[in-house]
């Protein structure tokens, strides 16, 4: 069906029945899984191996999800799809604040699991829908093949979906985009995600491009409406 390599799936999660069920449906859909029932133990993987993308829960014995999503994300970019319970906004908007690309609440369909699974390798592997063209605005060049963004020469440190992001609207520069919009045009379903994700998104990208949280220059916010980056030259 495709001359992709297959998937390899790092899954973290301590609910043994939870961990069998959804290993066992990814891998009858193509997706090799590794399991580790304890955070520390998953962290020990994360960081010896290979894998296209981290399924984590939070609640785990030895390390937290949380914990280990802030010490992965300080050696690696790997996709990261939160596994949360219902009630645990904070904690998601916290996961993704260090670095987690997506969240999934409990109980959740396996099914939507494998779509944002096959969506998250794809974008990191560069081949998420047609955009392959080098795009500058101003002192920001991003590279869709490379997944790089390069701010005045300087190599940018951004998690697959922040690129995804920063794309978007780069892409759509001097236009205003609804919280709705870039959840669809960055992530294919405007379903994916909530609206306070985005704003999470957007401020991690505003430290990374060096614009101020009071006066943005690059990403600015438009009341009522959603943001928009700037066509003019900030400095």
């Amino acid at each position: 069906m495709s001359d992709e390599p297959p998937i390899h799936a790092l899954l973290v999660e301590d609910d043994g029945r939870l961990a069998a069920l959804t290993g066992d449906y990814l891998q009858r859909h193509g997706v090799r899984v590794t399991h580790a029932a304890r955070g520390d133990t998953g962290l020990e993987l994360a960081l010896r191996q290979s894998f296209d993308v981290v399924l984590l829960d939070l609640m785990l014995p030895g390390v937290s999800g949380i914990e280990l999503c802030q010490r992965l994300r300080t050696a690696s970019d790997v996709p990261v799809i939160m596994l949360t319970a219902r009630g645990e906004e904070a904690d998601r908007v916290l996961g993704l604040e260090l670095g987690a690309d997506d969240y999934l609440p409990k109980p959740f369909s396996a099914r939507e699991l494998l779509a944002r699974v096959r969506a998250h390798v794809r974008r990191a592997r560069g081949s998420l829908g047609p955009r392959q063209r080098l795009l500058t605005v101003g002192d920001l060049t991003l590279d869709p093949g490379a997944r790089s963004a390069r701010l005045a020469g300087r190599l940018l440190d951004l998690t697959s979906y922040e690129f995804s992001l920063l794309y978007v609207l780069c892409e759509r520069a001097g236009r205003v985009l609804s919280r709705e919009q870039l959840m669809e045009l960055a992530k294919g379903n405007a379903e994916d995600s909530f609206d306070r994700s985005i704003d999470v998104h957007v401020s991690r990208l505003r430290q990374k491009l060096g614009d101020s949280s009071r006066q943005p220059r690059r990403i600015k916010t438009v009341r009522g409406l959603g943001y928009q980056y700037a066509l003019e030259d900030p400095r």
